[in-house]
């Protein structure tokens, strides 16, 4: 059950989905998105909360625009919407612990990387866009 009306999601869902992220709406699709096939998925759990608009997502999309590698597939889910999506995406990160915002990078159907929230909270934009792009370095 959503806790949030659609209304007001929409315009939060379609600034991630026209940055390039797929949003998956059911946990057949995340199993789907993070097969082990070969490829890297970078994973933003979204939100409506006030550190993902002012950094979670603003990093994402500043990290994507300026790196040299980038992520195979970009997906998203959103939390307090399709509940079961995000309990299904929730399995594939741990162990670590269910944080909305967070960002998770998995190659090969593995979680390579993990940003939580609480490392989103406590940093600036910058700080988040040069974690995400090391991660890409590292792993894409």
């Amino acid at each position: 059950m959503a806790v949030y009306p659609e209304y007001m999601v929409a315009p939060i869902r379609q600034d991630l989905v026209e940055a390039g992220f797929e949003q998956l709406m059911s946990p057949q699709e995340v199993d789907a998105a993070l097969a082990p096939t070969e490829g890297t998925v970078l994973v933003a759990v979204n939100s409506v909360c006030g550190c993902a608009a002012g950094k979670a997502r603003p990093a994402l999309k500043l990290a994507l625009a300026s790196a040299e590698k980038k992520p195979t597939k970009l997906v998203t889910v959103f939390a307090g919407m399709e509940t079961d999506a995000v309990a299904k995406m929730r399995e594939h990160m741990l162990p670590y612990p269910p944080s909305s915002p967070c960002i998770g990078l998995f190659k090969d159907g593995e979680l390579v990387h993990m940003i939580e929230r609480y490392h989103i909270e406590g940093s600036d934009m910058m700080r988040i866009v040069n974690n995400l792009q090391g991660a890409f370095e590292e792993y894409c």
